[in-house]
């Protein structure tokens, strides 16, 4: 028995997407971008799984799981028209631990030391997919975060804190490759992790290599900033 036009209609209704658009209201095409990003990465994932017959690159699933947070933080965050001055900071400082996550995996590249000659082209294949789709999270949740902050403030104010964070994200995923700290333990371990920070901050001069790295890989995520705020601006 066919069902009815109407059964129809209902059933489109209620469907996924309009589900998603229920809890997120203002997803516009990112989503269907990362969703897809996604796909292609953990099928690359698993053809390089298949030809080595070893999971080590597996571990990119998680690192973007991570990445995906702040995304999700931000775009949940971005349709709520009742969001005070208190509740803003802890979703604000809770989003800019995780953020540099996705950034992070552009790192991974390093990874590419350990190939092997008949494997390199599949390696770096997979670590590619999954270095753009964090940035592309990366972006797409600072657009969305500036957004929520011209709520509480000017624009002014809004992109000087947007630059700060992008090198912040940078100093982050300094701290997360070399000193190999995760974005938890700002509460598992902050004694240990802001002792660290500290002595970074009083003796730059031993630390050189820190703020080289921060300062570059800024202006690197700065520039493509840059590169999709104009390319927004246009509507390429």
């Amino acid at each position: 028995m066919k069902p009815k036009i109407h059964e129809l209609k209902f059933l489109k209704k209620i469907g996924v997407s309009n589900i998603f658009k229920t809890i997120f209201p203002r997803k516009q095409q990112s989503v269907s971008i990362i969703f897809m990003l996604m796909l292609f990465s953990f099928a690359i994932l698993f053809i390089r799984v298949s030809i080595t017959k070893t999971l080590y690159y597996t571990f990119l699933v998680w690192n973007v799981f991570l990445a995906v947070i702040p995304y999700i933080i931000t775009m949940y965050f971005l349709d709520k028209k009742k969001l005070d001055k208190v509740s803003f900071a802890l979703v604000f400082f809770t989003w800019l631990a995780f953020l540099p996550n996705a950034p992070y995996i552009i790192t991974d590249l390093f990874h590419l030391s350990k190939s092997t000659y008949n494997n390199i082209w599949i390696d770096t294949l997979v670590i590619s997919t999954f270095a753009i789709t964090g940035m592309l999270l990366f972006y797409f949740s600072l657009f969305q975060m500036k957004d929520i902050l011209l709520k509480f403030f000017n624009r002014k104010k809004s992109k000087t804190i947007i630059i700060t964070t992008i090198f912040l994200s940078a100093f982050g995923v300094y701290i997360g490759r070399f000193l190999r700290y995760n974005s938890w333990e700002i509460l598992s371990d902050p004694f240990q992790l802001f002792n660290d920070i500290i002595n970074m901050l009083f003796h730059p001069i031993e630390h050189k290599d820190v703020w080289l790295f921060t300062f570059s890989f800024g202006l690197f995520l700065q520039l493509g900033y840059s590169v999709f705020k104009h390319l927004k601006k246009t509507n390429i």
